[in-house]
């Protein structure tokens, strides 16, 4: 009895450190000021909180679940969002989109990678005072780059990001596997 108990003492601390070691189990407290670049990192802290909480528990039979044929997979929804992520950072950082190859990240890499992606672009941007520099820069496949201010990560990578956590959101609910209980997303906290 006692080694079944030590083991679930285990588990639950094991649990327990992976989600603090990952950003926006909640999200950070806010700022006392109110500038455009910490209105826009707060709301890249909201998609960073839905996000790992959209993400949290999923297991291999949610991430292969497609709403129909023609839908992309779970799996594939969460990489589309992968890739957002490091459209945004890499235009708040100045550095060129680097995407990991196909097939390349387990699911527990690319939800790390995604949620650090969030954490980065949201530290940047609060304390940003000229968002106008934050231009993101598209390589085609033609070669040709094509630059978009900033206001398009705004309705362009930010914006498709939450329309695809909700995605998310509604596809494990589908395959039976609904949101944890406890985050709120009104406050960005976890009710014990």
């Amino acid at each position: 009895m006692k080694s079944v108990i030590t083991l679930f003492i285990i588990l639950i601390s094991t649990t327990t450190m992976n989600a603090q070691e990952l950003p926006y189990y909640e999200i950070p407290k806010e700022g006392k000021d109110f500038t455009a670049g910490t209105v826009v990192s707060r709301m890249v802290d909201g998609l960073g909180f839905r996000y790992y909480w959209a993400t949290e528990g999923l297991n291999e039979e949610d991430l292969k679940f497609k709403p129909s044929d023609e839908a992309r997979s779970m799996f594939d929804t969460l990489d589309h969002i992968l890739v957002l992520s490091i459209m945004t950072l890499s235009a708040v950082e100045g550095t060129d989109m680097d995407f990991p190859e196909e097939g390349a990240l387990t699911f527990a890499e690319m939800r790390k990678l995604t949620l650090e992606n969030f954490k980065k672009t949201s530290d940047i941007l609060k304390s940003a005072d000229d968002l106008s520099k934050f231009v993101m820069k598209i390589k085609r496949r033609n070669g040709k780059v094509e630059e978009y201010p900033f206001w398009n990560q705004l309705n362009g990578p930010i914006a498709d990001a939450i329309w695809h956590v909700g995605q998310v959101v509604s596809f494990r609910r589908s395959a039976g596997n609904p949101l944890p209980k406890g985050p709120s997303f009104l406050t960005g906290t976890v009710r014990q």
